[in-house]
């Protein structure tokens, strides 16, 4: 599917032409996320928007001219496959716990640690791959590092309830020699890396939301819901799904504008991925086991989670407005 899509030019389309992409902006990327939700497989959406979404992004944002030719280039082209390594076994939404150690050696680092529940992680021919290289912690001393697959890189892959489509994978570090051209931005200013493609990943996942439970939609309307309870339960939840995507609409427009869309994207996120999941719920219980409603069901159970859980979600959205 890389192949198709990059022979396609899907797996480039905001970034520039001279690094392989379609030049076409975010606009264009935010409609393919939304579309490639509809193919049914929320496995096969996670696999490739973690590509194009999570793991490619800091490589173009903050990237040197080099960095990008020897990455972005052949990523956009389908010939490698990138993976964003930031969720450790004890830092998942806190990223300020990260533990990965790099340590500094002549010409570069030595990295040690492990990082869980990475979308291709198992497939992967690289890792954007957040460690510690300061002493500082909490917030301080994170950097970011593109890892290649190599001696001292191992995955294993996890079983999981759904995303069959997708590898996820425990990604293990030992003694993995970097070299200094691998550093991606400032050493120490990894933080501000990982904060600067969240609201953008919790876009795509309501994008992505917004996409699939129109999928459900029409299926269990196809499928006849009988009986008033099941109808009105229809009708609420078509009534949500246009909710979900009017919000997420204006959520990338204040993202496109530059303004500062923290709150309307979390938002998004919060209501999409909830609706989605509520959806896939009471749809398969109306057509009575749909196998194709299964799978979006157990595919939706990880959107409250992936990209900042529901509670994280919250905690933005009610904390007092800056004066």
């Amino acid at each position: 599917m890389f192949g198709q899509l990059a022979d396609a030019g899907w797996l480039g389309l905001k970034y520039e032409r001279e690094w392989g992409g379609g030049g076409l902006g975010h606009v264009a990327d935010a409609v393919f996320a939304e579309e490639l939700a509809r193919c049914g497989s929320g496995g096969l959406a996670a696999g490739i928007g973690a590509h194009t979404g999570i793991a490619t992004p800091p490589i173009w944002k903050f990237g040197t001219e080099a960095q990008k030719r020897r990455w972005l280039v052949p990523a956009l082209r389908g010939d490698v496959i990138g993976a964003l390594a930031i969720t450790e076994p004890d830092a998942g939404s806190d990223v300020a716990a990260v533990h990965t150690r790099a340590r500094r050696v002549d010409g570069g680092w030595v990295v040690d640690g492990s990082k869980t529940f990475i979308t291709n992680g198992v497939r992967a021919s690289f890792y954007v791959t957040a460690v510690r290289t300061g002493v500082e912690r909490g917030h301080g001393g994170l950097s970011f590092l593109v890892i290649e697959r190599g001696p001292g890189v191992s995955a294993r892959p996890l079983r999981k309830l759904g995303w069959h489509a997708s590898d996820t994978a425990e990604v293990a570090f030992s003694d993995v020699v970097v070299a200094d051209d691998q550093l991606l931005g400032e050493e120490g200013r990894g933080f501000q890396l990982i904060m600067a493609n969240f609201q953008w990943e919790r876009l795509l996942m309501a994008l992505g939301a917004v996409g699939a439970m129109r999928v459900g939609l029409e299926r269990v309307i196809a499928g006849g819901p009988r009986g008033q309870a099941n109808r009105h339960a229809v009708a609420w939840h078509a009534t949500r799904v246009e909710a979900a995507a009017a919000l997420t609409y204006q959520a990338l427009r204040r993202f496109l504008d530059g303004s500062d869309a923290v709150r309307e994207v979390s938002m998004a996120k919060l209501l999409s991925q909830r609706a989605c999941l509520e959806l896939y719920e009471d749809a398969w219980r109306i057509c009575d086991g749909d196998p194709e409603l299964e799978r979006g069901l157990r595919d939706a159970r990880l959107g409250p989670i992936g990209g900042g859980t529901d509670e994280i979600m919250r905690e933005i959205v009610g904390r007092p407005p800056a004066l």
